[in-house]
């Protein structure tokens, strides 16, 4: 059955979003230019399971979802938020990495997989976007440094856990008393990357939210120390992104890798 596309919702990467109704219930439309992204995030979702938003389709050019009707959060959605986000990870990954191709934003990126997390964030996420960030030579140097330190400096081993991946405030929509996350970057990560995300832009509850994912799913010590160095990937994608407006945001990030 087509979908009767009522409202255009904007743009947003290049993207249309609209809003629509199939079969009696209302959907969401993103539509570019033929793309992997599309199914991409859709196995992404998919594959986050119960706590991401539901595919409707999927196609070369395009992706629809369920719509959501958004709220405002509480006190008790971000409760159990932390929670199944927690259960969320705890399904792991068969590897560090994914099956299908890496999108953040507009922008591609390798989910091949790699041995260990500070391989696979130095080689698939780090280093690629410092070549596209057009930084000054000096700044670049800095980074390759603490590029060097991951191994030393990324805590305990972890296995791979079942990460969002882009798991920044706007990607978290609230509605009937829970989050529902859209917009995924997922494969197989440290656990870490989507707190350091969450906190990069702040979030409503943070608090709470990381309260109950330790209640739940305890991290290791020294991850808040660790924040930092996972912020270190979306700051260089806006960086590449947005320019300079990021680069004191990130260069700050670097130095306080390089001190852990």
């Amino acid at each position: 059955m087509p979908i009767d596309w009522t409202e255009d919702l904007g743009a947003s990467h290049g993207w249309r979003l609209r809003r629509g109704m199939l079969d009696g219930r209302p959907v969401f439309g993103k539509h570019g230019a033929v793309s992997p992204l599309f199914t991409s995030e859709a196995e992404g979702l998919r594959w986050l399971g119960p706590i991401a938003a539901t595919v409707v389709s999927s196609h070369e050019d395009g992706l629809v979802l369920e719509w959501i009707d958004t709220e405002r959060p509480t006190r008790a959605a971000a409760e159990r938020f932390g929670r199944e986000l927690a259960r969320t990870h705890l399904l792991g990954a068969d590897a560090f990495g994914a099956p299908w191709p890496g999108f953040i934003a507009d922008l591609p990126m390798s989910n091949e997989p790699a041995a260990d997390w500070p391989s696979f964030y130095a080689a698939r996420r780090v280093l690629p976007f410092v070549r596209q960030a057009r930084l000054a030579a000096a700044d670049v140097r800095l980074i390759e440094r603490a590029v060097d330190r991951f191994p030393d400096v990324s805590g305990p081993q972890e296995t791979p856990s079942r990460i969002h991946g882009d798991l920044w405030g706007g990607n978290v929509l609230w509605s009937g008393g829970r989050a529902v996350l859209v917009d995924p970057a997922a494969h197989g990560g440290h656990r870490e990357t989507d707190l350091a995300m969450l906190a990069l832009f702040g979030a409503p509850y943070l608090d709470v939210v990381l309260g109950a994912y330790e209640e739940e799913a305890p991290l290791a010590d020294g991850w808040r120390e660790r924040v930092p160095l996972h912020q270190l990937h979306p700051l260089l994608v806006h960086v590449c992104l947005y320019g300079e407006a990021y680069r004191d945001a990130l260069m700050g990030a670097v130095s306080r890798v390089l001190a852990l």
